[in-house]
């Protein structure tokens, strides 16, 4: 049994019952073959809890993070799972255990570098407008950066809300701050082009290239980082991990947080419930033994 075919199958699973997005598809296919090759797989029969736990500890000594080694053992789970349903014999899904991820994997701006971070780029011009714009509705709607990419050019700044497609093609509301909606207006009064996008890619001398990809932003947020003086590298993701964070040290519920963040699961948002334990350290410090004073 060839386990190519079954790997085509899966994808088609995702894809079509599943309605997974077709980013989360090609990030399954990317880890199960990673895996198929370096654990030498060629057939179901050649997958066995051996060649998972050999897989593993080669991913481990890679340095390769532990959240990250959970997205592969995540896909290698799914894909058993898959199998187990399609009534084909393999090793089963509940003996692939998920590593421990250290609360540390989850990082986020203090508010010292997210305000300066947030510091508009130098300039008028079409690029460091657009480059606060981008900074600016990361923070406000926490949005993943395939969903900025994929926002309309024309969005109501009036009302400040703005739909959008996620992941499972769910549909949710995120809301421009003031902030936001001033910086995305100056940007679109500069913009002169008919691209339906709001983001876009623009070149030194000012022409417009087409819709912005993924790995721009990316290389965006780096690069103001650097600028605001932050010397780790910072992620888009971080952006978001901060967005979930302020609202729920602000006094947010955590389902409020989940339908802001378009979590399917609120179990994924609680992982930002430890990352406010600071402010119970305050409320400790506060009102615990004040008798005793």
């Amino acid at each position: 049994m060839s386990v190519a075919k079954y790997l085509r199958d899966y994808l088609d699973y995702l894809t079509i019952e599943k309605n997974r997005s077709q980013k989360t598809v090609e990030n399954y296919e990317r880890y199960l073959r990673t895996f198929f090759k370096d654990a030498g797989v060629g057939n179901i029969s050649d997958i066995s809890e051996s060649s998972i736990r050999s897989f593993r500890a080669s991913l481990a000594r890679k340095g390769i993070k532990k959240i990250t080694q959970n997205y592969y053992v995540i896909a290698i789970r799914n894909f058993l799972k898959f199998l187990a349903k399609r009534g084909i014999k393999s090793v089963s899904p509940d003996r692939v255990e998920l590593p421990r991820v250290s609360r540390r994997d989850i990082e986020v701006l203090t508010y010292a570098e997210l305000e300066r971070l947030l510091s508009p780029p130098k300039g008028s011009g079409l690029r460091p407008l657009r480059d606060r714009a981008i900074l600016e509705v990361l923070f406000s709607t926490g949005l993943r950066v395939s969903e900025l990419c994929a926002l309309p050019r024309h969005i109501d700044l009036e009302r400040g809300e703005v739909s959008v497609r996620g992941k499972g093609d769910k549909l949710r509301v995120v809301f421009l701050s003031e902030r936001a909606r001033r910086s995305v207006k100056e940007y679109l009064d500069k913009r002169k082009d008919p691209d339906d996008a709001l983001f876009v890619s623009v070149s030194r001398s000012g022409k417009v290239l087409g819709r912005m990809l993924p790995r721009t932003v990316q290389r965006i947020v780096d690069a103001s980082a650097r600028a605001a003086g932050i010397a780790k590298k910072v992620h888009p993701h971080e952006l978001r991990h901060s967005f979930a964070t302020d609202l729920l040290v602000n006094g947010a519920d955590l389902r409020s947080v989940q339908a802001l963040l378009g979590h399917a699961n609120i179990g994924t948002t609680q992982i930002y419930t430890h990352l406010t334990n600071k402010e119970l350290k305050e409320v400790h410090r506060a009102f615990h033994a004040r008798r005793r004073r």
